[in-house]
């Protein structure tokens, strides 16, 4: 038997039509679509399928994606009994992964989602902030450089550590811009300011970690299966660690390589669950270890005839 890690994409991953293989082929994902719109009063239908600004406000992006993530975790598990050794999200993604571990009921998460991407959003309310995507720049120059212009008054941190030579920042958009040229001077071959109004994974969100918290004690159970901690990339697997760690990860940075390096030689291979295959590709230039992904019937029906070999 193969050993596998479930994984689960984050904001970023959205787009219209996500799961509508899922919803037009499968009872399990009309069943949960119906049963999530009672929970949120939201259209789902509506939000996943159609044309709609919706979509990419953060209150509403992050129970859609996690909603579809979920979906495709119970259509996999219908038709396969494999346990994961561990599970792992990409920031957002690490709620759908504390659902893969039994540590939340999945309306639950999506409720609770829903209440981490209004906090974030009031938090970043009026406040000019903004995200920056760097490519082909080394982690430590990168870091050197927010630290001084942190000691010079800007406000500007290491969010998403993808993989070598691609990191996201976070801060105030205003003060990303201003620092466009001086990233390609020290050898970033890309330093684009994301279309986004909220600054994920730093300092900004500060407000937003007392106001999650009362919702994480209220929904997560006490124990489950091993989860990987974007803050710590190390396991977890208690309510009282969960707590705390989610509550930070709104203001600590996603280690995500190093999180995959530093358990990719307890598996075989990665199961990626969820719209697109963006941590498939991130994982191609981490690990040696294959991504499967499960992200439409066609998908679902590869990777588990792949299981199978």
């Amino acid at each position: 038997m193969k050993k596998v890690a479930f994984i689960f994409p984050g904001q970023g991953s959205q787009a219209v039509g996500m799961g509508r293989d899922f919803f037009e082929n499968s009872d399990i994902a009309k069943g949960m679509i119906k049963k999530a719109s009672e929970r949120l009063n939201i259209n789902f239908e509506k939000l996943l399928f159609d044309e709609n600004e919706n979509l990419g406000k953060t209150e509403f992006t992050q129970p859609a994606i996690l909603l579809v993530s979920s979906i495709a975790l119970a259509i996999f598990k219908e038709k396969c009994s494999i346990q994961p050794e561990f599970v792992l999200g990409h920031s957002l993604g690490e709620f759908s992964a504390l659902i893969a571990a039994g540590a939340i009921d999945y309306l639950d998460a999506i409720e609770l989602v829903n209440k981490r991407g209004t906090f974030m959003q009031e938090a970043c309310s009026g406040a000019g902030a903004g995200m920056m995507a760097l490519v082909g720049i080394d982690d430590e120059k990168v870091e050197t450089i927010c630290k001084e212009q942190r000691e010079k008054g800007l406000k500007v941190w290491p969010a998403n550590y993808n993989m070598d030579g691609q990191l996201v920042l976070a801060g105030l958009k205003a003060d990303l811009e201003s620092l466009v040229d001086t990233f390609k001077t020290a050898g970033a071959k890309r330093a684009l300011v994301l279309d986004m109004s909220v600054a994920s994974h730093c300092e900004l969100l500060e407000s937003a970690v007392e106001n999650l918290k009362p919702y994480l004690i209220e929904f997560l159970n006490e124990e489950f299966s091993n989860v990987i901690s974007n803050v710590s990339a190390s396991n977890y697997s208690t309510k009282d660690e969960a707590v705390e760690l989610l509550a930070s990860q709104l203001v600590k940075p996603v280690k995500y390589k190093q999180s995959i390096k530093a358990f990719e030689d307890k598996v075989d291979l990665f199961i990626e669950f969820g719209q697109g295959a963006v941590l498939k590709g991130l994982n191609k230039k981490i690990t040696d270890k294959p991504t499967l992904n499960v992200s439409d019937i066609k998908t679902l029906n590869e990777t588990l005839e792949a299981l199978n070999d």
